[in-house]
């Protein structure tokens, strides 16, 4: 798969858009500012690969992009929960 420098740059935003809101909205300590960002940059690149694969798509634009960076930060986070990654509620 190749992504165009411009949409590396906006996967790159939305994905630390995407760690601030599941920073948010998530129960449990978080990973910190940095670790947020990291987990949604990750998780975007994940929704963007992840979802047209599994032929889903949300919403079209900006917004669609916030999503499916959240839904594939998500997934990164029941992948990190599930090897024991302290963090987002992970043995609290």
């Amino acid at each position: 798969m190749h992504f165009s420098d411009e949409r590396m740059i906006v996967i790159l935003l939305v994905g630390i858009v995407a760690g601030w809101l599941i920073g948010r909205i998530v129960r449990g300590a978080g990973f910190g500012l940095v670790g947020d960002a990291a987990v949604g940059i990750v998780g975007a690149l994940i929704g963007e690969w992840l979802l047209p694969r599994l032929d889903i798509h949300l919403l079209s634009g900006l917004m669609g992009m916030i999503a499916d960076a959240a839904i594939g930060a998500v997934v990164l986070l029941v992948v990190l929960r599930s090897l024991g990654a302290s963090g987002w509620g992970g043995g609290r």
